[in-house]
């Protein structure tokens, strides 16, 4: 796959180039285009290419632009640091994005996800008018969330509230633990499915296998290597584990 990258900063371009090199030996990246000018000439004058990784907030505008002015149709993955309720517009309307700094696992993910659209040859959902409007008004976004889950207990299904919810957890299924150390097993096949319908400022998924409120939080414990563990409240006694990667976009996210 020949790819794209629109980032204005140099040393986090050649970052995310290293990283998709070590990820995904089969994307060649053809050029970096560093702002909106530089991109509106490329783009008038090459072959759209199968994938871009393109920056919101470039030094001389927002990359929307360029997607407004050229019908492009290939897979557009977003590199941001927007706050939570952005990355929710992202969600809705099934464009991807990479928060920054960029984690391995989920840009591996996303470039997954990518070439499956090109090799089925799908439409990509690459609707920036709806994109913005949703990004200027992220109230529009909170009715969107999940306020209670169905679960199957003792031959009854019983309904938990959101807010009664430590943490969802992944060990070959789905659970989920309460605040008062009850674990339930939930009807869903994956954690990417329920993170879609959390609040992602109450919520955080720190890892593959589990997904944190930001109340269950009792501590967390720096190491040399910079990875995060984190300490879940009585009665849960759970340690969660946030990668080198994710621990910069965590702090910034229990520090509010």
């Amino acid at each position: 796959m020949k790819a794209v990258i629109i980032e204005d900063e140099q040393l986090i371009a050649k970052e995310l180039q290293y990283k998709i090199s070590d990820v995904a030996q089969d994307v060649e990246i053809i050029q970096v285009l560093p702002s909106l000018k530089t991109a509106f000439k490329w783009f008038m004058e090459n072959a759209e290419p199968d994938l871009i990784f393109a920056d919101i907030q470039l030094s001389d505008g927002i990359s929307f632009e360029i997607f407004k002015r050229y019908d492009l149709k290939c897979p557009i993955i977003f590199t941001t640091a927007y706050d939570e309720y952005a990355i929710q517009a992202f969600k809705v309307n099934g464009i991807d994005y990479l928060l920054k700094p960029v984690d391995s696992d989920d840009l591996t993910k996303a470039i997954d996800k990518s070439r499956s659209i090109i090799n089925s040859k799908a439409e990509y959902p690459n609707d920036f008018h709806q994109l913005i409007s949703l990004i200027s008004n992220p109230d529009s976004l909170k009715n969107k969330f999940k306020e209670q889950f169905i679960v199957s207990h003792r031959k009854q299904w019983i309904p938990v509230v959101v807010k009664d919810i430590a943490c969802f957890y992944r060990d070959s299924i789905n659970f989920i633990y309460t605040f008062t150390g009850e674990k339930y097993m939930l009807d869903f096949a994956t954690l990417e499915e329920v993170e879609e319908l959390l609040d992602p400022k109450q919520f955080y998924r720190s890892n593959r296998q589990s997904i944190i409120n930001i109340n269950a939080i009792q501590s967390v414990k720096p190491h040399e290597n910079q990875k995060l563990t984190v300490s879940l409240i009585h009665p849960l006694k759970l340690e969660v584990d946030i990668s080198r990667e994710k621990a910069p976009a965590f702090k910034k996210w229990l520090d509010r």
